[in-house]
């Protein structure tokens, strides 16, 4: 692994034997303080995510859903907090739409994160679930100055989300975002994030907490019920794993999409896209055709897993994929429909202890701050209801009880059955794009997580539409446009290509330290002892 960082990000990696990388530097050393206090990593990783619930409103909030992947020491685990649809979603319900909402109350799935930090808490934490909040309530209740890149972000959403139930009363301050350095207090939220600390979650999903969320829902358009909340449950699933090179890339499964970067991986190997220099146009153009042939079939097949039509294994079978890889021309940009296997808003964080422990961790209200609906108390509803299908017959269509498609993907790297790296690229559908070219840079370029996450990043937008970051090369870009490809580059404070967060294993020795990286394009920081 290559300690020096390649390329003028501006930030080294940190080295330790305990580490936390967060999005946000007040939640990271949350964390670390949970590390100190005796805790483990995921101790360190819940302060973490509890503590970004109020300082990164604009990314997460109460209201939202979250994913992990555990190394406990011994094996890696994967949990699915993820809520799902309500019992009045039936496809009737949705009569006479050509699509899902994108923001209200017609978004709002049920929130699983909270059920989530419970188990996690409950399963493997070490420290008392109520210590974890202590920096979240505080910063909440007296305050603390919000950082540069949240600000901006925060403004950004206004003019989208303000007429929605509860925003302007919970988030703006006369009429207006905070901005960089204005210190921001909700001593609502503290008081339910209180709450929700001292009965353990009891208050969200069956208690005062839960009532005063459906209560507002239906008083303002919502139609979520008690029965809804009461049958939330997160569920421990078994990690899908795929071989690349000497190392394997862990993603959670159905409903979540981070097959998708599985299925490219397998894509690029079967079009040998080593044989091209790194960073070059050839190797990149490979890259986005993999992704494109891999979208083509996730946006076809991936549902709830109690609906996929198709089985995660055919789609991961390396003789379909080879099938795959043959359509791409080397030298063309082309355009791709889903296959034919054979049938049978997000704030990202991970943490790792001298006792070996790493998590990858994952929370989001999915775009910006959610749906724009905010309930008593501070709690923000996510909209990734918004990713439901109305299509008759589709996989991924919606109805009752039902998880929607989930683009939210922690990421992990063995080696040998042995923990390699936690790591996550937040953003959307930039997800899996981000994790195909990290774990790249990583195993094939040998770079470290800060300089994995320094690379100048590409990405296939919501649109279909290729973009690239202002600091990719112009021989790149003018390398993709020869090759076919219209190519948008971005301008430079661009928020589009994600943010990284990473922590990967020195050596491979059980007690061996760490080194961590952070995205230079987010207010992020790792840190360590």
């Amino acid at each position: 692994m290559l300690i020096s960082p390649p390329f003028g990000g501006g930030r080294a990696p940190v080295l330790a034997k305990n580490a936390v990388a967060s999005s946000q530097p007040l939640a990271t050393q949350a964390g670390i303080e949970a590390l100190q206090n005796g805790g483990n990593a995921v101790d360190a990783a819940l302060a973490t995510a509890i503590t970004l619930t109020v300082v990164e409103p604009t990314m997460n909030g109460l209201g939202g859903d979250g994913f992990a992947l555990i190394w406990d020491g011994k094996k890696l685990h994967g949990m699915n907090a993820s809520g799902r649809a309500p019992a009045a979603w039936t496809p009737e319900y949705f009569s006479g739409k050509a699509a899902m909402d994108l923001i209200g109350w017609n978004t709002v799935t049920v929130p699983g994160m909270v059920s989530g930090w419970i188990e996690l808490s409950r399963k493997f934490g070490k420290l008392p679930f109520a210590q974890l909040f202590k920096r979240a309530i505080d910063y909440a209740e007296n305050g603390f100055p919000v950082s540069p890149v949240i600000a901006r972000q925060w403004r950004e959403a206004i003019p989208i989300l303000k007429n929605q139930p509860g925003f302007t009363e919970s988030f703006l301050i006369d009429g207006k975002a905070p901005t960089a350095g204005q210190l921001w207090r909700y001593p609502a939220q503290a008081k339910t994030l209180r709450e929700i600390a001292d009965t353990e979650g009891e208050s969200f999903y069956k208690g005062p907490l839960a009532k005063s969320m459906v209560d507002f829902a239906q008083a303002t358009g919502g139609c979520l019920t008690m029965q809804d909340f009461a049958d939330n449950k997160p569920d421990w699933v078994e990690p899908l794993a795929f071989d690349y090179g000497e190392y394997t890339l862990h993603e959670i499964p159905p409903n979540g999409s981070g097959i998708a970067a599985q299925m490219a991986l397998g894509i690029l190997q079967a079009a040998n896209a080593k044989q091209y220099p790194a960073n070059s146009a050839q190797r990149i153009h490979l890259q986005i055709e993999a992704m494109r042939l891999a979208f083509a079939d996730v946006y076809t097949y991936l549902s709830d897993a109690r609906s996929m039509q198709v089985p995660v294994t055919s789609l991961l079978d390396r003789d379909y994929l080879a099938t795959r890889a043959v359509l791409i021309d080397h030298q063309k940009a082309g355009t791709y429909s889903a296959g034919d296997p054979h049938s049978g808003g997000t704030v990202y964080l991970c943490a790792a202890d001298e006792s070996g422990m790493m998590i990858s961790y994952i929370q989001s209200n999915f775009k910006g701050f959610g749906s724009g609906v905010v309930a008593p108390g501070g709690i923000a509803f996510h909209n990734r209801g918004m990713s439901f299908s109305l299509q008759e017959g589709h996989p991924n269509q919606v109805s009752p009880g039902k998880r929607p498609f989930h683009t939210i993907l922690p990421a992990f790297l063995t080696r040998d059955g042995k923990p390699s790296m936690a790591f996550g690229v937040m953003g959307g559908n930039m997800q899996p794009q981000g994790h195909i070219q990290f774990v790249m840079r990583f195993v094939d370029e040998y770079l470290n997580p800060q300089a994995c996450s320094d690379a100048p990043r590409w990405r296939i937008d919501d649109l279909g539409k290729l973009t690239v970051e202002a600091a990719m090369p112009q021989g790149v870009v003018d390398g993709l446009r020869a090759l076919g490809h219209e190519v948008a580059v971005q301008p430079t404070n661009s928020l589009d290509f994600g943010s990284a967060q990473a922590i990967a294993k020195l050596t491979e020795d059980v007690h061996s330290a760490f080194i961590a990286g952070s995205d230079h394009r987010r207010d992020g920081l790792a840190a360590g002892f």
